[in-house]
């Protein structure tokens, strides 16, 4: 194997999740052996391949193999095993040369699906070739779009944007009662999945927010794909200004931290959107308004947040529990039992918590 530079020859560094380049990089090939190159990826070398695509697959699934498993750890171990395996896999490298051309035998044609996500490119460039897996594969999901049953058609998720496979917290805004219909506020809307579907069920004004621009252009772009004109997409942290008759939000479930950008989607620290999301709440419904509060229950399951704290924060923030809608999920994972987290995901139940405001907290706050 031969040593190579940072960006392997000059080739520029290609992450979306903020990773720097491996300060080592030697050169690999079909001649390397899985344990040569799992022992030097944990010492923090970079593999830069230069066999055949299909030989990179197979390599990078038998390092993952010696990568073992968490299962049955506490989730807070659980959670250091997968960041740490995912640093160990990223270091597999895999060159571009400009346009996005992979330069590997055997290799997919990959110049759109790394356009949609890097923009243009005139330079040779080095990539972690789980990640180029993962951009190709969303870029598929981008294509195919996933059925969503109380639409009658597709979303179309984008790279970095999470996609809605878990239809059970769709079905439950699907199916509550609409306290009104005239406007409704969609907070965090990622892919714009439930912003569509209060549209699809003739809200006549709906305004979806998000704090990332990658999400709002996906959202857009469902809107649009859908023939939806009355949804207002802004860039907000929370809420938009004024008050609507219905709050929607789906937060990120569990309170820990989030490895990737797309994790955001699950994961919240301190459940700092939740709480943020809770407080503020009281000056952007309208009196005798709902806010529907979209959680699963998983977080209690794994001992990361309890019942009472949740109530307690909704009495905090001076808010109470109208009626609450619950299903159990359906996705794979949660009859899966070689899932790590299978004990608590067979118990799961997502909830469609239906807040208001009590009235001596109603009044008019400044935000």
């Amino acid at each position: 194997m031969n040593p190579l530079s940072t960006k392997d020859g000059g080739r520029r560094w290609l992450t979306t999740v903020g990773t720097k380049p491996p300060r080592t990089v030697v050169a690999v090939g079909d001649g390397t052996t899985a344990d040569e190159a799992f022992r030097l990826a944990v010492s923090g070398t970079g593999l830069a391949w230069h066999g055949d695509f299909p030989g990179a697959r197979n390599l990078l699934a038998a390092m993952s193999r010696r990568c073992g498993t968490a299962a049955g750890k506490p989730f807070r171990d659980q959670r250091n095993h997968q960041a740490r395996r995912a640093r160990i896999l990223g270091r597999l490298l895999v060159p571009l040369d400009p346009g996005h051309v992979l330069p590997l035998r055997r290799g997919p044609d990959v110049r759109v699906a790394c356009a949609e996500v890097y923009g243009p490119s005139e330079t040779a460039s080095l990539v972690s070739l789980r990640e180029l897996l993962g951009v190709v594969g969303a870029h598929e999901w981008r294509v195919q779009g996933v059925e969503i049953p109380a639409l009658g058609a597709k979303i179309h998720p984008h790279h970095g944007v999470f996609s809605p496979v878990r239809g059970e917290y769709v079905d439950l805004v699907a199916r509550t009662p609409l306290p009104a219909k005239e406007l409704a506020f969609d907070i965090g809307t990622g892919t714009g999945v439930l912003a569509a579907v209060l549209a699809h069920r003739g809200v006549g004004h709906v305004v979806a927010t998000d704090n990332e621009p990658r999400a709002l252009a996906c959202a857009r772009d469902n809107f649009e794909r859908l023939g939806f004109s009355g949804i207002e997409t802004l860039e907000r942290d929370l809420f938009p200004p004024g008050r609507a008759p219905l709050v929607v939000c789906n937060p990120p479930w569990l309170p820990a931290r989030a490895h990737t950008p797309l994790e955001r989607a699950v994961y919240d620290p301190g459940s700092r959107m939740l709480n943020a999301f809770l407080d503020r709440l009281p000056r952007h419904i309208t009196p005798g308004g709902e806010a529907w509060l979209i959680l699963s229950d998983l977080a209690e399951l794994l001992g990361l947040r309890t019942r009472g704290e949740l109530l307690r924060a909704f009495e905090r923030s001076g808010l109470e529990v109208r009626g609450r809608e619950d299903v159990r999920p359906k996705h794979p994972k949660a009859t899966d039992p070689r899932d790590p987290l299978h004990e608590a995901r067979a118990r799961e139940v997502t909830s469609l918590w239906r807040l208001t405001t009590l009235t001596a907290r109603a009044a008019p706050v400044p935000d």
